[in-house]
């Protein structure tokens, strides 16, 4: 392979972030990549053990005069996020990401990087193999399945960690230490319908909603970023309205915890509406455009002329799916009165697909209160009861409540402000941490996450700051050393 990354600092780093983006890993297929990692630890001679849920632990004995400290889990996911352009031609399942220097930063070619989490492992990778890092005893944990549901965290068994420090290496700011995070549940609203036939006087179209940001639907959902489907389904109530339209098919988004970036519809109009409906099409692009040009400058809102098909779904179902659609609350919902800049409670609609006689719409809920999760699901629930939908709730997992005495923190705190000159930020992130999941298993650890620059995670514009993976190499290598005594 062409080494694109080698030359650049700290190579430890470089080197193995390469190579995992060689090996395809998108969630619930990182099985080649667990298989490299415990090839990794078995030819390091390093205590390799695999938990009946995939989880991969590495045990690396302390460093001379280092026996005593505290055992610290350095803990990563494996799985990446598998999001491209759609003009991309890109298959995840066996093609290598194609990384790119780009200034400052590295990015991937029109698709996710898997910096999130990949710079993670490849850290963890790095301590482990290192021969010069001062540290007490380290366990690795190398998680699966994070991006769709969290199933490795979940699976972790009391007893698998010996550890007393967990450091999560799964945040996305350098500088800044996180000491909790928000909560989540995916809700799902599947609506049955039966196919109409579409008179002869209709003319068909593909409509297209593209050139969105998107985005990371916990780190983004604060930046005013459009929905996709929030934006089609409001063009679409709007049309049916006004000009009868009819709904063939619709689709948009590819993973719940991702803002949408595109969503597509198959429509038919009645050709008695063509002129007054192409006035409406130029008129809402132009609305939407001017609403979105901070946020999203590249918004397109594309009308094709279509092959008509036989059938629609049926008009009363239609009415039905697009008001809720409408209805739904999107984005923030209410921001931490103590730090208003965190949201506390966010929607993320994330996926719609029609088909096969059914609508189903995906959402992701999150909240560092567990009561305004569920009262927002009951929200949803209550709109899409309105339609005869089934609703339901699933994968939830908890947040993580912050310490602010946690002993780690205090380390950190200093090891930051000796090596850089200046404090670290104390936060609570809104997005989903494994920390929560592994804490209701072992509540005894002392957690902590941090991690290099990377943005616009969960999109094919994501990107990780050269700088800051040597800042963030640093600061992990000098709190190795001063993690406190047992």
């Amino acid at each position: 392979m062409e080494k694109v990354l080698h030359h650049l600092e700290p190579q430890k780093i470089w080197i193995n972030f390469e190579k995992i983006c060689q090996i395809p890993h998108p969630s619930k297929k990182e099985q080649q990549l667990a298989e490299f990692v415990i090839s990794f630890g078995e030819n390091l001679k390093l205590e390799t053990l695999v938990d009946t849920a995939g989880n991969i632990l590495l045990k690396k004995p302390a460093t001379k005069g280092f026996e005593n400290k505290k055992t610290v889990i350095l803990q990563a996911h494996l799985d990446m996020v598998p999001q491209k352009n759609r003009n991309k031609e890109f298959d995840f399942d066996n093609d290598p990401i194609d990384v790119i220097i780009d200034g400052d930063w590295v990015k991937a070619d029109e698709t996710t990087l898997g910096a999130d989490n990949g710079i993670g492992v490849a850290a963890i990778m790095s301590v482990l193999e290192s021969d010069d890092i001062e540290h007490g005893p380290i366990e690795a944990l190398f998680t699966i399945d994070e991006e769709t549901g969290m199933t490795g965290a979940f699976g972790l068994e009391p007893g698998f960690l010996k550890g007393d420090i967990l450091i999560n290496l799964d945040s996305e700011d350098e500088g800044e230490l996180y000491i909790g995070c928000a909560g989540g549940m995916d809700t799902t609203a599947t609506l049955f319908y039966h196919e109409e036939n579409i008179p002869e006087d209709f003319l068909c179209y593909k409509l297209s909603v593209t050139g969105l940001k998107g985005g990371h639907s916990g780190m983004d959902i604060n930046k005013g970023r459009g929905n996709a489907i929030k934006i089609m389904g409001r063009i679409l109530w709007e049309a049916t309205k006004n000009f009868e339209l009819r709904l063939i098919d619709i689709t948009g988004g590819g993973m719940r915890n991702a803002i949408p970036r595109e969503a597509f519809a198959i429509i038919a109009i009645p050709k008695a509406f063509e002129q007054e409906f192409q006035d409406f099409y130029a008129f809402i692009y132009d609305t939407i455009k001017s609403e979105l040009e901070v946020s999203d400058p590249i918004f397109t809102l594309d009308l094709n002329s279509h092959e008509m098909p036989d059938k629609a779904i049926d008009f009363n179902i239609q009415k039905k799916m697009l008001a809720a659609l409408y209805a739904c609350p999107n984005g923030v919902i209410r921001h931490d009165p103590s730090m208003p800049e965190i949201p506390e409670t966010s929607s993320n609609m994330a996926i719609i697909n029609s088909g096969n006689g059914k609508i189903e719409i995906q959402f992701l809920l999150r909240s560092s209160i567990e009561s305004a999760k569920d009262d927002l699901g009951n929200m949803l629930l209550s709109i899409y009861e309105l339609t005869g939908s089934e609703v339901t709730h699933s994968g939830e997992y908890p947040g993580w409540r912050p310490n602010i005495d946690s002993e780690i923190l205090g380390v950190m705190k200093n090891v930051y402000k000796n090596q850089f000159g200046k404090e670290a930020e104390v936060k609570i992130v809104h997005a989903g941490l494994e920390c929560g999941v592994i804490g209701d298993t072992y509540p005894n650890l002392d957690m902590i996450s941090f991690g290099p620059t990377i943005v616009h995670p969960h999109s094919p514009d994501e990107r990780v700051e050269i700088q800051s993976v040597q800042k963030f190499w640093q600061f992990l290598v000098e709190t190795l050393k001063n993690v406190p005594n047992r």
